[in-house]
């Protein structure tokens, strides 16, 4: 454990936080709970000192606002004032500084995929269907699917039929194996359960965007993102983010921010202050 794991521990400790470094951090990087500090034991060693600092912005917050872990804060607490969008637009671009995932660029990469493929289905269906719309019922495909296994693929993409009672008989379809396993099936039905695949697929995908989004935006999770940038590139920092940086060490110097200014040094900048 280097020099400044071991102050920063020490200090956290000296203020009657439990700090713990060898568990998994319930699958988190870290993660704050009640006085607690939990550091996962598998993270690199250069994001131990700015997970410390993440999880002590967060035991900070919650002296400022007792239940953020519920509400996830405010910016008016957090800022001390009523005027939150600057502050709310440059922590989020110091967010996506501090972590690249907060950008969910490889799930909107993802999402772009599957409309594309949707596109390319859809044309298929519309050869022999004009009039097909996703929005409704395609009436002559679920006269057609009715009496096929392949039903069983518009819920899921791969399926295991057992039949019989003594001599059981197995079989196995996949959405990508259709044309093999019902070669019979026109190919705009097959078409079909291929679109209904990657609408449950774009489906997942955004629900997914959705709660990163809302994790990421939570007003203590920009906080704790700030703290830790700070301590990572005070420069860059405070080139993204100049009102909230400006405002923050106002704050800070005044006590509004208590135990924080004793980790300060760990990322203090004072260019332009």
């Amino acid at each position: 454990m280097v020099l400044k794991e071991k102050e920063l521990i020490k200090y956290f400790k000296s203020l009657g936080i439990d700090v713990h470094t060898s568990t998994k951090a319930r699958g988190y990087q870290g993660f704050y709970l009640k006085n607690r500090i939990d550091i996962s034991k598998n993270i690199p060693s250069e994001r131990i000192v700015p997970t410390l600092l993440h999880e002590f912005a967060h035991y900070v917050h919650s002296k400022i606002e007792p239940f953020m872990g519920k509400t996830g804060g405010s910016i008016e607490a957090l800022f001390d004032t009523s005027e939150t969008a600057v502050y709310t637009e440059e922590l989020l671009k110091v967010t996506h500084f501090v972590d690249k995932h907060s950008k969910c660029e490889k799930l909107l990469e993802h999402k772009k995929i599957i409309k594309e493929k949707i596109l390319v289905y859809e044309k298929i269906i519309k050869q022999r269907y004009p009039n097909f719309m996703r929005s409704k019922k395609f009436k002559e495909f679920d006269k057609y699917i009715k009496k096929s296994d392949a039903k069983y693929l518009l819920k899921y993409d791969r399926i295991k039929l057992i039949s019989g009672v003594f001599f059981k008989k197995t079989k196995v379809y996949t959405i990508d194996n259709i044309e093999h396993d019902f070669p019979e099936m026109p190919i705009e039905f097959a078409a079909y359960i291929r679109l209904r695949s990657c609408q449950k697929r774009q489906s997942r995908i955004a629900s997914k965007i959705n709660k990163l989004n809302k994790y990421y935006n939570k007003p203590t999770e920009l906080f704790a993102r700030f703290i830790e940038g700070l301590y990572l590139d005070s420069v860059t920092i405070q080139r993204l983010a100049p009102n909230t940086y400006n405002k923050f060490y106002d704050l800070l110097t005044s006590g509004y921010y208590k135990e924080l200014a004793g980790v300060s040094r760990f990322f203090y900048n004072p260019v332009n202050l």
